[in-house]
């Protein structure tokens, strides 16, 4: 499909999603919420793709929702206050899912930050498994800002990533969050110096990871996505299950020959 709002593409197992808005701050409008799940379908159905990488172009990552489409989103009205409402419910849904894309993807995903992550921005990268920045990289919970409980995600995922205080003065106040306290909090992986250098990291993070099992790798990112929402006993048997049904493959003969011969093993893609 035609992309206006980023660019795609997939070299050496590793799909790489540029936001191309620069101009407009990489806002997210109608056609991003379109475009940017749809990319996310290719990926699932490409068996190539082991990792992805998610980057941005410009001054800032992203400035977050596009506020003169949401306006003109939220004006679309029916003469029944119900049904408006219903059908506005049936927005924000499609959009939660524009990201949650991202949370139930197939492979790692990893974003690479400059300067402002702001609003969707933020939605966006606190779906993603890691997370590298610049050192001039900053974060808002900008909704509180703008007149609206955040709803795409970041008030649902910050709090399996950071401690509850933090998330509710960020969620509170709507102040900048600095890259150094991120990366001290646990929140950015890494710190660079520009932007480059952070793309650079994300692209070496994720080569490392395309290197790996990818039959291992999915069963990884399953088994800590179910984890949060069961408890400890629950995850353990979730993952007595997952490795009884997928370890009977030949990933972990050719891992351990591999480890054995100190050399690197090579794995087959999943299948389609």
């Amino acid at each position: 499909m035609d992309r206006t709002t980023f660019t795609y593409d997939v070299e050496d197992g590793i799909a790489h999603i540029r936001l191309n808005r620069p101009a407009a701050f990489n806002t997210m409008n109608g056609a991003f919420w379109a475009e940017f799940p749809a990319a996310f379908d290719e990926i699932a159905a490409d068996m190539r793709v082991r990792a992805v990488l998610i980057s941005s172009t410009g001054r800032h990552f992203s400035a977050g929702l596009d506020l003169k489409w949401a306006a003109e989103s939220q004006g679309r009205a029916h003469a029944d206050p119900g049904r408006a409402r219903e059908s506005f419910r049936r927005h924000v849904k499609d959009m939660q899912q524009c990201f949650e894309a991202i949370d139930q993807c197939r492979v790692p995903v990893i974003a690479a930050i400059q300067g402002g992550c702001i609003g969707g921005g933020l939605d966006l990268v606190s779906a993603c498994d890691l997370r590298v920045g610049t050192a001039d990289c900053f974060f808002t919970i900008q909704e509180v800002n703008v007149g609206i409980v955040a709803d795409v995600g970041t008030l649902q995922r910050l709090p399996y990533l950071l401690p509850q205080g933090l998330v509710r003065e960020l969620a509170y106040t709507g102040r900048r969050w600095a890259a150094k306290e991120a990366l001290a909090q646990g929140f950015l992986n890494q710190l660079h110096d520009t932007h480059e250098d952070a793309v650079a990291a994300g692209l070496a993070l994720a080569r490392e990871i395309a290197a790996k099992s990818p039959l291992v790798i999915t069963g990884i990112k399953q088994v800590l996505n179910a984890g949060r929402d069961m408890t400890i006993a629950q995850g353990l048997d979730y993952v007595a299950v997952w490795n009884a049904g997928m370890l009977q493959g030949e990933d972990s003969s050719r891992a351990i020959a591999a480890q054995l011969n100190k050399g690197q093993a090579s794995y087959g893609d999943l299948a389609p």
